[in-house]
């Protein structure tokens, strides 16, 4: 089994907390931010993981994420080709046929890969995406209907799922990607209106890291959960 994972971001938010580095290799807490996924990745028997990133790149994430349990093999953009083309021609430095794991190189989750794959092979979908419903960064107010303030509540997760960017994609699914563009406009619409599009759903973490605020967050998580993720 392979994975690819999408790693062009360029911090551009993160500012100077990235260091300078592509923001899947930002340091979380000793560790670039994609060496977390990888690790997940390979303890499910994942071999071979694949990252669509920037031109000249390649080789700095070689080197960084080397000796997590799965071989990285680097696929540089010739230009930014959107998600959906990053992942398409990633698809092309594939070993072996069949399905493949893609997500995001910039976020921390415990989604089940194991899990995934398999609600993928039982569904007969040719692309199975994961959903979570993300914790709301607003806090409830009660209010009654004579307008009075009865309390507040910290806030929940907002009532509707949201995909979170990790997927198992089959041989067809991908050839249907596009070149250049974003895939979540096009072909997974496409696939959507088929009934060859499933869902997984992820009640678990998912923490994005687009700015200093979240980097703080993702670091604040992994230092007090040394366990998490080995």
């Amino acid at each position: 089994m392979e994975a690819i994972i999408l790693a062009g971001g360029k911090a551009e938010r993160l500012g100077e907390a990235a260091g300078g580095r592509p923001k899947a290799l930002v340091d979380v807490s000793g560790k670039p931010l994609a060496a977390y996924q990888v690790g997940r990745l390979a303890r499910v028997g994942v071999s071979r993981v694949i990252f669509a990133c920037a031109a000249g790149q390649g080789p700095l994430f070689e080197q960084e994420l080397a000796g997590l349990g799965a071989e990285i093999a680097a696929v540089e953009e010739p230009e930014r080709l959107g998600r959906g083309g990053g992942i398409k021609l990633a698809a092309t430095a594939r070993r072996e046929q069949g399905d493949v794991y893609a997500l995001n190189g910039d976020e921390l989750v415990d989604v089940d890969f194991a899990g995934l794959l398999d609600a993928h092979r039982k569904g007969g979908a040719l692309a199975t995406i994961t959903v979570a419903r993300p914790k709301s960064q607003f806090g409830l107010v009660d209010v009654d209907d004579e307008n009075v303030v009865r309390g507040f509540e910290e806030a929940g997760r907002v009532p509707y799922w949201v995909n979170c960017g990790n997927y198992v994609l089959s041989e067809e699914a991908i050839e249907r990607f596009p070149d250049k563009g974003d895939h979540e406009s096009t072909a997974f619409p496409e696939l959507a209106a088929e009934g060859r599009l499933r869902a997984y759903r992820h009640e678990g973490l998912w923490l994005t890291v687009n700015t200093p605020k979240e980097l703080r967050v993702a670091q604040d998580h992994v230092a007090a959960h040394p366990e998490w993720l080995g």
